[in-house]
This record gives structure tokens, sequence and C-alpha cells, in this order.
């Protein structure tokens, strides 16, 4: 086993997935509780107690939930964060939590033994976020969510992963006709928010048109994170991404409620799992 992801919540209730190494296992966001997080990890083969560490994309309340503040400490869990955002995390009553946060920057890190992790900044609010790259041995994910538009950067280190995962929030026509204020759209629509459907969809093929360039693989399974519940819904989404034939066997959607399966290279699409695949079923028409 080299490399597997599962994810356990996507949304703006709280995003957690869990990376699973050769060594070892760590998460990618800790936006659940680690009480609701060990309930997702249940018959995954993961426990709670194996969790060695934490990667923030940011530190929004849907991407890190409090209580991991005291899991940390109690489970010496290190938790890496952007250098800039680490202070966030340190400050005042939570500076004995400091000797387990990391910065990290754009130097490569192994935050558990077999797994490491490239970054590349992205445009999300004031403070930013940041995209990963995992590695474990020839394996590669890429994961990036709440990144505001999407970078050559981002582009040229997502070709030729394994596995990618990335935000599809809103449908651009959905979110105007919303009852959401006029600055919370902006902020979503504006650049620094979120990934609209399309602008996924654009970011996608550029991955995976670069990859076929470069002669490299495309991903086995390519994952849909953060999809409003108010501003999207699974129909709109297939309308889409079904406009390439490459992504009709790999797409899988990432739920708010309900953890995927694993997804693992050596799962070749299409794989029926615990989860919604594309050409998945549609839970009724109308927006949640």
């Amino acid at each position: 086993m080299s490399l597997s992801l599962r994810i356990l919540a996507s949304g703006s209730s709280g995003n957690c997935s869990v990376v699973r190494g050769p060594h070892g296992a760590m998460l990618i966001d800790a936006g659940l509780s680690p009480r609701a997080t060990a309930r997702r990890l249940e018959n995954s083969g993961v426990t709670l107690d194996q969790i060695e560490a934490i990667c923030l994309t940011h530190i929004d309340h849907d991407h890190f939930h409090s209580g991991w503040k005291s899991q940390a400490k109690k489970n010496d869990i290190r938790i890496f964060v952007a250098e800039r955002q680490r202070p966030h995390l340190v400050s005042g009553e939570d500076s004995e939590l400091a000797p387990l946060v990391k910065g990290i920057d754009f130097n490569a890190f192994e935050p558990v033994r077999g797994l490491c992790c490239q970054t590349t900044e992205m445009n999300h609010d004031e403070l930013g976020s940041h995209a990963f790259v995992v590695t474990a041995g020839q394996t590669r994910l890429g994961f990036a969510t709440d990144l505001g538009r999407v970078s050559q950067t981002l582009i040229d280190r997502f070709a030729g992963v394994d596995l990618l995962a990335i935000e599809s929030n809103y449908c651009p026509v959905l979110q105007l006709q919303s009852n959401r204020p006029s600055y919370l759209k902006n902020r979503i629509m504006g650049g620094r928010g979120h990934l609209s459907n399309e602008q996924c969809f654009a970011a996608v093929k550029r991955i995976l048109d670069l990859s076929q360039d470069r002669h490299r693989k495309l991903p086995t399974h390519v994952v849909l994170l953060h999809r409003s519940r108010e501003c999207n819904c699974p129909r709109r989404v297939r309308e889409v991404f079904h406009a390439d034939p490459r992504l009709v066997d790999r797409l899988v959607l990432a739920e708010q409620d309900e953890p995927t399966a694993w997804l693992s290279p050596m799962q070749r699409p299409p794989f029926r799992g615990e989860q919604l695949y594309m050409p998945f079923p549609i839970h009724g028409e109308v927006v949640q």
C-alpha cells in the first residue's frame, strides 16, 4: 500500500480528509471535532489514535476545529500550517500548543514517515491557503480547496498526479439567484473565495491536457470537494463535468455527511464503493 485518500467530510460545515501512507496516517484539514472525526473513521482501518499529523490548507473554522488543540496535546499530533497563520493557533492561552505547530513555507516537509508534502500558496481571503502535493514512493496526490483562482504553478504541479482532489463549490447561476447578501456573493466569486463548477472544470481539463502532453498518467480518481448545499447540486455538477469524456468514470463527489470509500490508484475506475461516483444517483433535483 503506497497512498490512499478518504474524504471524511467536505463542505461549509466541516472539511476533513485522511491520507494513509505506507507507515502512518494524517489528516488534511480537521474541520470536524475529534469525536466526530473518530465516528467517521469507524470501519476505515484507521483510528483517531493513529493520526500522527494534521496538514491545514488554512485555519478557517470549517477547516480547523478548536477541539483539535487539546487532542493534539493529548496525542502528540503535529499540526502543519502556513507560517503567517501559525501565530493565530499559538497565541495567548494556546501558547503551550506551540511546540506541536509547525510553520510551513515553500520547502518540502514530511509530516508522517513516508509521506512527503510540497505546498503551493493560493489566493483565499486575507490570509490565503495552501494546496498540497503529497507523495508516497511513486504515488502522488494533488489536494486543493478554498483556492480563489487557479494558478499555472498549481496546474504544473498537479499534472501527472495519481489522485486529484479539488474544490467545485458553486454554480454561478444559483449563486446569483440565492438570497445571500451581495458582499458574500462578491467574496465567493471575486477570485479570492471559491471555484465555481466551470472554473474547476477548466482547471481539471488543463491538468489532464498537460498530463497527456507530458506523457504522464491521468489521475485514477478526480474528487470534487466543498460543494455548496445552497448554491450547487449534483445535477449541475454532472452537466458541467460530463462534457469531457475522460472524466465520466473518474469523478467522485465528496459529501458533507458521508465519507467516501478509500480512494487509491490501485482501484481503477469505474468503481462502486460507499460513496457517489459519477454517473451518480441524484437525490432529487432541488438544491439542498
